[in-house]
């Protein structure tokens, strides 16, 4: 099942390159503070290596590294997805990595640290389900003739250390679950076409 993020607005400024696109997220109501996420992997959009291998594409389907800053006081634990609102196939667009009970004190992930059973996720974190029916990250791979797709990596800090989903749990139910719990959270938004 593919569901859409529900977002009020994102602020994207452009971070000097049509590849990638930086923004912290506007929050659907005031008490829900701006983090600003980060890659050091993705500075000039996603690299071969972040491309899924199948569906016509050719890479190696690893994930980037990611880094947030901002999260307010009392964050207990993080979530990470990353969403793509522009699949064609779907009407609600496409859950392509899942992340979430990343303790509070952690602010990246690492690379790679989308591998199914990866040992790069820090201690206690869980992979949700993907759209692709897989406990990991799948990278991207619009149709070809596409515009560009927009890449939506989201961190969310929450006020809880753990979240009530079930084991395997999609994207949609965890942001969901996560909603009444939300203390802030950020986008980085990679543009990515072929």
């Amino acid at each position: 099942m593919r569901v859409p993020v529900v977002v009020a607005a994102i602020a994207i400024c452009t971070a000097g390159n049509a590849g990638l696109v930086g923004a912290a997220a506007s929050s659907p109501s005031a008490k829900i503070a701006r983090m600003t996420v980060t890659s050091p992997t993705l500075k000039h959009g996603f690299l071969p290596r972040n491309v899924l291998n199948g569906y016509g594409c050719t890479g190696e389907n690893l994930s980037p590294a990611l880094q947030w800053s901002g999260a307010p006081e009392g964050t207990k634990s993080f979530i990470v997805t990353l969403y793509d609102p522009d699949d064609r196939d779907s009407p609600s667009g496409w859950w392509h990595w899942v992340v979430y009970n990343i303790p509070g004190n952690v602010s990246v992930l690492a690379d790679r640290a989308g591998a199914e059973h990866s040992a790069e996720l820090p201690a206690g974190a869980l992979h949700g389900r993907g759209d692709e029916g897989t406990l990991a990250y799948t990278g991207p791979c619009p149709d070809k003739g596409d515009a560009p797709h927009r890449y939506t990596f989201t961190v969310y800090a929450l006020d809880v250390p753990t979240l009530a989903v079930d084991a395997g749990a999609s994207g949609a139910m965890v942001v969901e679950t996560a909603h009444d719990h939300i203390l802030a959270k950020g986008d980085l938004v990679v543009r990515f076409g072929r």
